[in-house]
């Protein structure tokens, strides 16, 4: 499993949340086509996009003079198996914690 910080760095911004949204619910776009329903400029989805594409989140290629992005799904499938086996571990934890009072009160 790699490092999940990257992936959550990338998701701690909500514009960066809204693009990877909107490329997710469109399976490919461009800069200037997300841009148009964002209220940020053209470049600055530009640059969120190559932050979301070093997380992982998206894949960009070129094809003619155009960036397209399209989702990749593995890093945050992978962020999510983190947290899960973590919230797991820390489930156990509160539960020994109770029977651990329960027998005190007892």
């Amino acid at each position: 499993m790699h490092d999940p910080g990257p992936v959550f760095a990338a998701l701690a911004d909500p514009t960066r949340r809204a693009i990877l949204e909107r490329v997710a619910a469109t399976g490919d776009a461009t800069p200037t086509a997300l841009a148009a329903d964002l209220p940020v400029t053209r470049q600055a989805v530009a640059k969120h996009l190559a932050s979301l594409e070093q997380a992982g989140l998206v894949s960009g290629r070129r094809v003619g003079r155009e960036h397209r992005y399209a989702p990749s799904a593995a890093p945050l499938a992978e962020a999510a198996q983190w947290m899960a086996r973590v919230g797991g571990e820390w489930d156990e934890r509160l539960a020994r914690l109770g029977r651990a009072a329960a027998r005190r009160a007892g």
